[in-house]
């Protein structure tokens, strides 16, 4: 039987965790049962997911979206009291894993992304977070939003940058609205997120570039499973990802 910990050293070396300046704390959050045989993952550490793991019966809760938050209260109360109760009356430790598992060039949402969205040669363009690709042809912006809805199972936000198609298109999964600037600099004809701000339809006009909000959740679904299912491989665990649907 594998330990907790063999586990957690594995995650925090292979996604390299001390190479980053996060939010939040990576790794292990909430340390329960010593021994792990079977594995939950998912997007956040709702309720309603940690249910979810303890019906299968999980040793150990892995997800995206943990707890401990910069400016976050401290004290175990509220919503995050009742989370961390149901964590330890079900026996499960729960770890996570934030930027290291959007950047990770393998693992990572975004490296996901690339693949899914069928780009050629998806990479880190300027930022480790920002990623890159192209297309053998130009696409048009109907063809990639249906693209898109096909591997998110929703139908995404386009904010029109013009009446172009896409030839080049960047991403940074989850929240990162604001970098669409930084494609635009980049000369790419389109961007993709996961949310929308009120300014980012003015900016995508403005700079001509299309803006595609594809959402926070649907976007960093495939880290987690990708860490799982390696995970499961490589230390004969059991494995299952849950999905709690969100339509931010």
């Amino acid at each position: 039987m594998t330990t907790l910990h063999e586990i957690i050293d594995y995650c925090d070396a292979r996604l390299a965790i001390d190479d980053f300046a996060d939010y939040c704390p990576n790794g292990l959050q909430v340390e329960a049962s010593r021994k792990v045989e079977r594995i939950v993952t998912g997007v956040t550490a709702s309720l309603a997911l940690i249910e979810a793991a303890a019906e299968r019966k999980a040793d150990l809760l892995l997800v995206h979206h943990g707890y401990f938050w910069k400016n976050e209260a401290a004290p175990l109360t509220g919503v995050k009291g009742r989370r961390v109760r149901a964590l330890y009356a079900s026996n499960m430790s729960m770890a996570a894993y934030h930027l290291p598992l959007d950047a990770h060039e393998e693992l990572g949402n975004n490296a996901r992304l690339g693949a899914l969205l069928g780009c050629v040669d998806p990479r880190p363009v300027g930022d480790g977070l920002l990623w890159g690709g192209g297309f053998p042809a130009e696409l048009a912006v109907d063809a990639l939003l249906a693209r898109v809805q096909e591997f998110t199972g929703r139908k995404p936000l386009l904010l029109p940058g013009g009446a172009h198609g896409v030839r080049r298109l960047a991403w940074c999964s989850g929240g990162a609205q604001t970098w669409v600037e930084k494609a635009a600099d980049l000369g790419f004809d389109a961007y993709l997120s996961g949310e929308a701000s009120e300014s980012s339809f003015h900016l995508a006009a403005e700079r001509e570039i299309h803006f595609i909000a594809a959402g926070h959740h649907a976007t960093e679904r495939y880290g987690i499973q990708a860490l799982g299912a390696e995970l499961e491989n490589k230390f004969d665990l059991e494995h299952q990802f849950v999905d709690v649907p969100n339509p931010v």
